[in-house]
């Protein structure tokens, strides 16, 4: 395998990353519950009031979802939202395409449609927008647009009510396409408890969801899913779609190559399994020399497997070539798993493989991680890290790294239905190297984001932009300045 497939070379040498813990800037709030809260736990990133700067919605658990406003200089303050229990995630999204970011609030009960007023107020929609929210046990969401508007997957985890479960009782999954007037609902069976789902171009260029699922539930006759929404069917070893079972928490997703196409990474219980994209429209898994596995703690002396959840995949340090963290945690007290498990963040080099640099930058701690985001909190071009923890504080970290490399953010708006390009494939060439990214909802672990691309650009002060819309047309805008926010429209 040509130096592990990989050929993106840095533009300028990497710093060490650094982070800064400004955990005592967030209001206090942690992840709680039982058993049905041992999964869950996500974290939903947007900009909730217009003013550019990302707030945070943190699910609860048993605790009620907290809203975070952010006030500038990585500084939170808690504000009023409705009180909901029971919250294991939450995706920011524009359900009703009036400009606002509204949010899918997954619960253990009913799921809460909120539609925002753009000023970080909130209110229900579910009746309004004839939207079945259930009452089951939800932890995983995506959601993309057809040209009649929204489509929402939602996954279920163990079926409650099923006396034999809870093995082998996976609940059923659900479409929810808008149809003018409300949401009209499709069962996705088999289940296989859902942990995490995103529709997104797969190996072929094919706009599908991928559904991660727990093997720990469905024992033995289930797998990950892949679903075709064209032709509404599941895929099979026919469609050349291979078998997997792990015990899948989390998605990640992103062209860490520099074909086009994007690789996808599933956290699991043990290795976390990285799948490259091939010419051929098949996946294959990357080799172990990549640095991927994370399969093991980093830290301590606890030889156990460990336990992935959220994973991103962000550029920290501005270089040009695509970082990965990952959440990680036990999900109580399992013994066969590690206990002390530190959270992942893996630098990527210049060969494309990747090394472990969370103990460097101060991210490695060892409470019960969940979801998580990288995002740019405070606008300075370096993207920041926020965690949730299960029955443990929210942890804040600025990123602190001096020498980072350039960056460009690229934020998309169209007209009428879907105002935030979902589906859109953003690629931007620097100094002969194109990265690509597409603007989805959903993947990582009960939490997403709304927000901007980064792109790190290393030492180019310039960059060319190109834009495929959702609906195919191709846009340009060559020559553009590095280090600032550019918003662009069809």
């Amino acid at each position: 395998m040509r130096a592990f497939l990989f050929c993106l070379i840095a533009q300028t040498a990497s710093a060490e990353v650094v982070f800064e813990d400004l955990s005592g800037n967030l209001p206090p709030h942690s992840y709680t519950g039982g058993w049905e809260h041992f999964v869950g736990g996500g974290i939903a990133v947007f900009d909730c009031n217009g003013d550019t700067l990302p707030d945070l919605l943190a699910a609860g658990g048993t605790s009620p979802a907290s809203l975070m406003i952010n006030r500038g200089d990585m500084a939170f303050s808690a504000a009023p939202f409705p009180k909901i229990t029971g919250a294991t995630g939450a995706y920011p999204l524009d359900i009703n395409d009036d400009g606002h970011l509204d949010l899918m609030v997954l619960r253990v009960g009913e799921n809460r449609l909120l539609l925002g007023n753009g000023s970080c107020g909130f209110d229900s929609a579910n009746i309004l927008w004839g939207f079945d929210g259930g009452d089951a046990w939800s932890t995983a969401f995506s959601a993309t647009w057809e040209d009649t508007g929204p489509v929402l997957a939602i996954g279920n985890y163990v079926d409650r009510a099923n006396p034999d479960g809870p093995f082998e009782a996976c609940d059923d999954n659900s479409l929810h396409r808008w149809r003018g007037t409300e949401f009209v609902t499709t069962t996705l069976t088999p289940g296989y408890c859902a942990l995490s789902m995103l529709f997104a171009r797969d190996a072929s260029g094919q706009k599908r969801l991928r559904i991660s699922n727990d093997r720990h539930y469905y024992v033995r006759a289930g797998s990950e899913q892949m679903y075709d929404i064209g032709r509404n069917r599941f895929l099979g070893p026919d469609d050349g779609w291979e078998t997997i079972r792990l015990w899948g928490m989390g998605i990640a997703s992103r062209d860490i190559t520099g074909d086009g196409r994007a690789e996808v990474m599933l956290t699991s219980m043990g290795d976390q399994l990285m799948q490259i994209a091939g010419e051929d429209g098949h996946y294959t898994r990357a080799p172990y020399g990549l640095g991927t596995y994370a399969q093991r703690p980093h830290l301590g002396d606890d030889g156990r497997p460990s336990t992935g959840w959220h994973a991103e995949f962000a550029d920290v340090n501005n270089d040009g070539q695509p970082d990965l963290f990952i959440a990680k945690g036990n999900v109580d007290q399992m013994p066969g798993l590690a206990m002390k498990d530190p959270n992942s963040l893996l630098i990527q080099q210049a060969d494309g493989t990747f090394t472990e640099g969370s103990i460097a930058a101060g991210v490695a701690t060892v409470d019960r991680s969940r979801g998580a985001a990288l995002a740019d909190l405070d606008l300075d071009g370096r993207l920041d890290l926020v965690v949730m923890n299960r029955r443990a504080p929210v942890e804040l970290y600025r990123n602190v790294t001096e020498s980072v490399g350039n960056y460009l953010s690229v934020d998309l708006r169209m007209p009428g239905v879907n105002t935030r390009a979902v589906g859109a494939l953003v690629e931007v060439t620097a100094n002969g190297t194109t990265q690509t990214q597409e603007i989805t909802v959903g993947g990582g672990h009960a939490g997403g984001q709304a927000g901007p691309m980064h792109f790190g650009l290393g030492s180019a002060t310039v960059a060319d932009i190109r834009i495929t819309w959702p609906d195919g047309q191709v846009t340009r805008q060559p020559g553009q300045p590095a280090n600032r926010r550019i918003l662009l429209k069809p």
